[in-house]
């Protein structure tokens, strides 16, 4: 018990260190501290979780993750439809939508939307890139 209270008080004290030197800083390394305690870009989580999915299908899943992504964010204009087209995606490794995960008034375009990403998702999993 007493080993765990030292470790706290010892953590507490170098992150109080650490934001009291960061704020003496330049206004460039205080960023750079900073940095180390973001939360993940959106799309680097995506391919986080996706990539899994990929191994032992594609050489490079990280860049087929990637592709995905980046042709559903610039296809698919509907923010609920994006982003159910998004998790299905980043769960299964395929375009998936579920029907429970966009609200009733656009579930009648989930269909569109897989037209819409058809030819991007082929080219992202079977033609080269550039």
């Amino acid at each position: 018990m007493i080993l765990r209270v030292c470790s706290a008080a010892m953590f507490a004290s170098l992150v109080f260190a650490g934001s009291a030197q960061a704020q003496s800083q330049l206004p460039h390394e205080s960023m750079q501290i900073r940095s180390l305690f973001r939360m993940p870009e959106p799309r680097d989580e995506f391919v986080r979780q996706c990539a899994p999915h990929m191994l032992g299908r594609w050489a490079h899943p990280e860049a087929v993750c990637g592709c995905l992504h980046d042709h559903a964010a610039a296809t698919v204009e509907d923010p609920d439809l994006r982003q159910a087209l998004l998790r299905g995606i980043s769960e299964t490794g395929v375009p998936t939508i579920e029907n429970e995960w966009v609200p009733v008034s656009k579930q009648p375009q989930i269909a569109a939307t897989f037209t819409k990403i058809a030819k991007p998702t082929l080219q992202c999993m079977f033609e080269p890139s550039n």
